[in-house]
């Protein structure tokens, strides 16, 4: 089996930490974003994935190499002289992805959630048709496109933001194509979703599955947040061990990651959902929760962090206060400083109390 995923540009939505790296590259869970996507693919038997983008830079090839080696499998970029939109990359894709007549997946690179890929496979094969969509529920469905399906998951319509209630699931961003899909597909900046997906719908040859665990687009840094709390809440069912013990005079409150290189100063205290990267500090008496601290990030002592993401080498003063922010790497806010609701770019001082605004 193969897969393609729409890995894009330039991670506008996710800067400042995209400055520094690709986008699939940036940590979630401590892992590279798209090192989620790739171990789903692998357990479900896929062979081959071909990454639709738009730029290659060399931190993304030396990447590709090295996850080639470490799941067995091979991993091609199919690059855009334009962009392509997210049906044009398909038809760019066509040799890779019809060198046999199997089913493959195609993800959006923003995604996190349970992926049930198996299952999403035995369904696909089980009602015939083209192409199967995951949908997921969402509480205001006037804010997306949402999905009108049969009782047995034939797509019926789509509807874009619609203001009175029709139906409260919307494409979750993976799919399952049968091959023929890719002759309803020209090599031309196209939509999957205006222009194609409606197509197959009408032949009745389009089904949808309700994911029934958790899912985020996690492609700016506020769902980032909201989607590591989700991963976490399953890693905790999932794989218990883990996440760092918690419990009384433990210093770890709810569900937290902790890398095993890290260091965690006495008195320190983190979570609910808090993720520590690669040789981080976090020193005495400093509190951190729901946040992300990235590698080689340092907590002085009695420091807050809350609501935010720490970028690679990046120092938080003693006694300061980070809250609903995105630090880039190697940024320092300096003693007895508080940011709230700040961007800041990499390799920059913060030297005053600072709120709501980017620094460039």
């Amino acid at each position: 089996m193969k897969a393609l995923i729409l890995v894009g540009g330039y991670g506008t939505r996710l800067r400042p930490l995209t400055f520094s790296v690709p986008k699939p590259l940036v940590p979630f869970a401590n892992l590279p974003i798209i090192s989620h996507q790739i171990e789903a693919l692998v357990k479900v038997g896929v062979k081959k994935i071909v990454l639709a983008v738009n730029v290659q830079p060399e931190a993304m090839l030396a990447f590709l190499k090295e996850a080639e080696k470490k799941y067995g499998i091979e991993i091609v970029c199919s690059q855009e002289d334009v962009p392509m939109g997210t049906a044009g990359p398909l038809a760019l894709a066509r040799a890779h992805l019809t060198q046999d007549n199997e089913p493959f997946f195609m993800f959006n690179s923003d995604v996190i959630c349970d992926f049930p890929l198996a299952d999403t496979l035995a369904f696909h094969k089980a009602h015939g048709g083209e192409g199967t969509i995951l949908v997921t529920e969402v509480q205001d469905p006037s804010k997306y496109g949402v999905v009108l399906s049969a009782a047995d998951g034939q797509i019926q319509q789509f509807i874009e933001k619609p203001q009175v209630f029709v139906s409260n699931k919307i494409n979750a961003g993976i799919y399952l194509f049968n091959v023929d899909i890719l002759k309803r597909i020209e090599l031309k900046p196209t939509s999957i979703e205006r222009d194609i997906f409606p197509l197959i719908a009408k032949d009745q040859k389009l089904y949808s599955r309700v994911l029934q665990g958790y899912w985020m687009d996690i492609g700016q840094p506020k769902d980032y947040l909201s989607g590591q709390v989700l991963h976490l809440a399953y890693v905790r069912k999932t794989s218990p061990e883990q996440l760092a013990a918690g419990g009384q005079d433990t210093g770890i409150v709810g569900n937290v990651l902790i890398h095993p290189s890290a260091k965690i100063g006495q008195g320190a205290l983190l979570g609910p959902d808090v993720v520590v990267g690669e040789g981080v500090v976090v020193e005495a008496g400093a509190r951190v929760k729901r946040s992300t601290l990235l590698a080689k990030a340092h907590v002085k002592a009695h420091a807050l962090v809350s609501s935010s993401i720490i970028g690679w080498s990046s120092t938080i003063g003693s006694h300061a206060r980070v809250t609903d922010s995105t630090l880039g790497e190697d940024v320092s806010v300096a003693n007895e400083i508080a940011i709230e609701n700040v961007q800041v770019c990499p390799h920059k001082g913060i030297g005053a109390n600072v709120a709501g605004q980017i620094i460039m």
